[in-house]
């Protein structure tokens, strides 16, 4: 793990990493959300390894790193007083902004639309490796697309080998869900929810901030969705996954199962348990690293307890259950 970039092992993995995106290469760096797949994002033929490792859909956009709102200046095509409002209070953090595209960023990194998401992470690694590199990085989850998202250096290195992916170690990802995007504009809207609420972005504002849901249906038909994260299917197991709330009915019959419970206590049988935290922030920063768990068992099936979205953490219990969702779809 090389902690903050700021040792000089650290320092040196930091300027190989850059040098590999110069090149047009690729770098998995860890965020505060989860581990990026990096490339240069003003660079096509590097944008185009990222789809092509990833099996992305060409029509599914990647968010764009900066080290701050004077790089994202530079990549959107209009930046409003809104825009700065947001970034003046939420950044570095997990809040994308979707903007206007500036001519600069290849038409592949917006998946063919007119807009880019845009965002500064807070995390150091990320940040050293955003000045040593001296431009913005898109950085789409580095997964294959579609998979469970990876929030541990670990999860990436059992996906590709170092020649086709440089990992930076910068330890588990605290957060462990992806950033709230909102689109911005006359009406701004919440596309895909995160730790950040849309009340948060709605009183930085002064203004209503609406929320989802997109319909994504016309994207079987290969259109252009207009922010990351809205498959139908997204943070999957290789193993047929279900959210419970009978957690002993799902299970009942299946040979072998894995549930991951908060509070059940009923009778596993050969289920094997994975316990999860009672806190929401606890929870998501664990649920990605447990779904790879479950899926590295070989079972025949995975059960989540639904958990209650409530109280005061509401708003990361809906990010939490809007990805349990996805990742249980089909």
């Amino acid at each position: 793990m090389i902690g903050d970039g700021g040792t000089d092992s650290g320092l040196r993995a930091i300027d190989a990493a850059a040098s590999r995106l110069r090149g047009g290469g690729l770098v998995a760096f860890p965020t505060e959300t989860v581990y990026g797949l990096g490339a240069d994002a003003v660079r096509e033929d590097a944008v185009e390894r990222v789809f092509a490792l990833k099996g992305r859909p060409r029509g599914n956009p990647l968010i764009v790193h900066v080290a701050d709102a004077a790089m994202a200046r530079g990549v959107v095509l209009d930046w409003p007083e809104e825009a700065t409002a947001i970034a003046e209070a939420l950044w570095p953090g997990p809040v994308t902004m979707v903007l206007p595209r500036a001519g600069v960023v290849p038409a592949i990194v917006a998946g063919g639309g007119p807009t880019v998401a845009v965002r500064s992470p807070d995390h150091p690694v990320a940040m050293a490796l955003l000045e040593a590199f001296g431009g913005p990085i898109v950085g789409p989850s580095a997964n294959r697309s579609g998979m469970v998202s990876p929030t541990l250096a670990e999860h990436v290195r059992g996906v590709w080998a170092e020649d086709e992916v440089m990992v930076l170690d910068g330890g588990p990802c605290r957060a462990g869900i992806e950033s709230t995007v909102v689109l911005m504009g006359d009406e701004p809207r919440v596309f895909r929810p995160g730790v950040v609420s849309a009340a948060t972005l709605a009183g930085v504002l002064g203004r209503p901030v609406g929320e989802g849901p997109v319909d994504v249906g016309a994207m079987r038909a290969g259109a252009t969705l207009p922010s990351p994260g809205l498959l139908e299917r997204h943070y999957a197991p290789r193993t047929r996954a279900v959210l419970a709330d009978d957690v002993g009915g799902a299970v009942a019959g299946v040979e072998h199962a894995v549930v991951l419970a908060m509070g059940w206590a009923g009778d596993a049988g050969d289920a094997e348990l994975i316990r999860m935290p009672g806190s929401a922030a606890e929870y998501a920063a664990r649920l990605y690293a447990a779904l790879h768990e479950a899926d590295e068992a070989g079972a025949d099936l995975i059960v989540v307890e639904r958990p209650a979205a409530a109280g005061a953490d509401a708003t990361i219990w809906h990010a939490v259950l809007e990805r349990l969702g996805r990742a249980c779809s089909g």
